[in-house]
């Protein structure tokens, strides 16, 4: 790994590039700082240490912390997270924009234009309904200097510009820099709160708050439980594909072997998001109910953490596994597309046979990678309330932190590759044989 390291500083475009990702990240991270005007930003720093929670803490975890300190990036990337998967969805079920998604770079072009439309209007209504609530008193009694149409319309324009121009960041990562820029954003603003959660853990253990033996066996099993998670993020199951030979023109192209993989965790970080959205809902708008029989029933049979949360979160979890699998791939349109290529699978008829031998294994493997995403997502909640652990490790937070990296240093690696100097792993890849 350090050759590969090493090697980068060889690669002038290739040092650019990451020094242009630091760059736009830093000022990303710059601006999450800068305070929108018109409101008390201790006031909200109060309301959201009662808050974890609920909705806001998911929000305010993909922002980096912006929306904790009301930032002027406060509502962070999530309207435009929002917007493509509401494209991905209406791909499913409106046959205009799956033909367009078919049209190859044309249409991908079309749907990023519509996406980045369709986000700014997701972050007019998000940060309308924002002001609205710190106008109530919903986040404290005097977060907002002075309540009117003038402080509404200016919180629009701020909350839905800094949200344009995150969108552009990384839009501009993708094309000059390395990696996925949306992902790299999401990514930077959760690894920038590790540092003060070690600082916290020290203190504890300085003050014999936290046992040293039992500090020492938490980080072991952090360090234990993320290369378990790197270990599924990069397992896969491939099926063979046979190329039979053909004749083009006056050539003969020569059959051979290649491969379809499928990856264990196809879904990645969709499930529990739309689950711990679907979850958070109630428990959000019990915060600003006053009736005391529906906070009651919701503290008593669905609070945060509890025994029949923790089974809905998991039920739900493995349900958005296979619908968003689903989506993602067809079983019978890849096996269409393998027998116009004139392949097929060896001992599997082509066509429908093909599409179910392709369907069983997937569904083997989104089970587990479903169980896989479960787990991990509920041990934050094991480790903080039955461990006694004082921060919060694992969840969403850890799979996007892993998904990222891989794939960033993935790419470091192809540009080395390519201009024929070592990457960072030597070898295969680890490629999983479940499903088989």
């Amino acid at each position: 790994m350090i050759g590969g390291v090493q090697n980068i500083g060889r690669v002038p475009e290739l040092q650019r590039r990451i020094l242009f990702t630091f760059g736009m990240l830093a000022v990303y991270r710059l601006g999450a700082h800068i305070v929108t005007p018109g409101i008390h930003p201790e006031v909200i720093r109060n309301f959201f240490e009662q808050m974890g929670g609920t909705m806001f803490g998911l929000f305010n975890l993909f922002s980096g912390g912006a929306l904790q300190q009301l930032s002027i990036f406060a509502l962070g990337i999530m309207p435009y997270i929002s917007a493509s998967i509401i494209f991905q969805l209406l791909a499913v079920v409106v046959p205009s924009v799956e033909q367009l998604q078919k049209e190859g770079e044309s249409g991908r072009r079309k749907i990023t234009q519509w996406t980045r439309y369709a986000t700014v209007v997701i972050a007019l209504f998000q940060s309308l309904l924002l002001a609205v609530a710190l106008e109530n008193g919903q986040f404290g009694e005097s977060a907002v200097a002075s309540p009117g149409w003038g402080f509404r319309l200016m919180t629009m324009m701020t909350l839905t510009t800094g949200t344009a121009f995150i969108m552009w960041l990384g839009e501009q990562i993708t094309e000059r820099g390395i990696g996925n820029g949306i992902s790299l954003v999401i990514f930077a603003g959760i690894i920038v709160g590790i540092p003060s959660r070690l600082a916290n853990l020290w203190e504890l253990v300085r003050t014999d708050q936290f046992p040293l033996l039992g500090a020492i066996v938490l980080l072991a099993v952090v360090v234990f439980v993320t290369g378990v998670v790197v270990f599924f993020e990069r397992g896969q199951r491939r099926i063979p594909i046979q190329h039979a030979r053909r004749v083009v023109g006056r050539r003969v192209m020569q059959g051979g072997m290649s491969y379809f993989p499928l990856r264990v965790n196809t879904a990645g970080v969709i499930p529990p998001i739309f689950a711990s959205s679907i979850l958070m809902f109630p428990l959000t708008v019990t915060q600003f109910v006053d009736s005391p029989g529906i906070k009651s029933f919701f503290e008593d049979y669905l609070s945060f953490g509890g025994t029949l949360y923790n089974v809905i979160y998991v039920a739900l979890i493995v349900f958005f596994a296979f619908f968003y699998t689903a989506i993602v791939i067809n079983p019978t349109d890849v096996a269409d597309n393998i027998k116009r290529s004139g392949a097929y699978i060896p001992g599997i008829r082509p066509g429908k046979r093909t599409a179910e031998y392709i369907d069983k294994i997937l569904g083997r493997l989104t089970l587990i990678g479903a169980v896989y995403v479960a787990a991990v997502c509920v041990m934050p909640v094991l480790l903080s309330q039955r461990g006694g652990v004082p921060f919060y490790f694992g969840g969403t937070a850890l799979l996007i932190v892993v998904g990222v990296a891989l794939d960033t240093v993935g790419q470091i690696e192809a540009h080395l590759v390519s201009r024929q100097y070592e990457g960072f792993v030597k070898g295969t890849r680890i490629r999983g044989r479940l499903g088989r």
